[in-house]
Order: C-alpha cells, then sequence, then structure tokens
C-alpha cells in the first residue's frame, strides 16, 4: 500500500486524504499515519507545485549544467555533492554515469547570473574538473506535467512532406 500511495502522492500532492483512502481501500487515520511517517523519515521530502513560467509572464532562466569532477578519498562525490547542493540557485542535482558526475538544473534572473554563478561559485570548487552548461530554451513536461497544452493535447507543428 504504501508504495501506491506514494505513487498517488507523487503525481498529486493535493490529493485529499478521503480520496487516498477510498483509493486504496483503507482508512484515513492509517493514510494520515502514513504521511506523518513518511514525512519524518525524509521518504517524502517536500510539496512542489509546477510553474509553468511561459505562462506566469515572468522572466526565469534555467539552465542544466554538467559537472566533471575528481573523488575524494574518503568521501567519493559526497562532498562535491554537498556543497553545490547548498547553494539556492541549485534546483536539482544528480550524480550520474557517463562522460560526466554530475548534472544540476540552477534557476536565475539572466544568463550573466547564471554565467557568474558557474564562473565564481560552482568552477572554484576543490575537485570540480570541468562544467558544461546548456540553457533551457523551452520546458515542455515537469514531473510527468505536460505544460503547453490546446484542448488538452500538446502543441505539436504542422508538417508536409
Amino acid at each position: 500500500m504504501l508504495k501506491e500511495m506514494l505513487s498517488l502522492l507523487e503525481k498529486n500532492a493535493r490529493i485529499e486524504v478521503t480520496d487516498l483512502a477510498a483509493l486504496l481501500n483503507t482508512d484515513e487515520k492509517t493514510i494520515n499515519d502514513q504521511i506523518k511517517e513518511c514525512e519524518e523519515k525524509n521518504v517524502i521530502a517536500g510539496y512542489h507545485t509546477i510553474i509553468n513560467w511561459d505562462n506566469a509572464n515572468t522572466e526565469i532562466v534555467k539552465a542544466m549544467i554538467a559537472v566533471s569532477a575528481t573523488p575524494e578519498r574518503d568521501t567519493g562525490y559526497d562532498h562535491i555533492a554537498e556543497i553545490i547542493a547548498s547553494y539556492p540557485e541549485v534546483d536539482s542535482l544528480y550524480l550520474v554515469s557517463g562522460k560526466t558526475e554530475f548534472i544540476l538544473i540552477i534557476n536565475g534572473s539572466t544568463m550573466r547570473e547564471i554565467a557568474d554563478f558557474v564562473a565564481h561559485r560552482l568552477a572554484p570548487i576543490e575537485g570540480v574538473n570541468n562544467t558544461e552548461t546548456m540553457f533551457i530554451l523551452k520546458e515542455y513536461k515537469i514531473m510527468g506535467a505536460i505544460l503547453n497544452k490546446e484542448n488538452g493535447r500538446p502543441e505539436r507543428l504542422l508538417m508536409t512532406l
């Protein structure tokens, strides 16, 4: 039941406890107890709203940054990750496989602000060897939510052959 409850909450953090209980064929107290326990154990690490910034008439610049790093002897990549994660500009941070060690998503007001973050805060971290910044030009889907819908369908370009 826990996995099903978490999946439902992940898709819709605003789902009512009464609806969760009905969907999972249990009572509200059990659901409330499970949620409280998950919050205390940091299984549920937070609740978020997905914002379509293009429709909010607010300028926001997002970038995905690939970071190559050298692991530290005793802590591997954890210490570098702690430093990077501590910056408020960093929205998400992942240790990944491939040609780079980390992928991070950052938010800023301007491209210059993001460039300054990379040059003056990220690149100088001991163990960081290289960065590659990719500015996000358009978002189509975030955490399962399709952003630019028309009549319930995503925008599509008409193509002729």
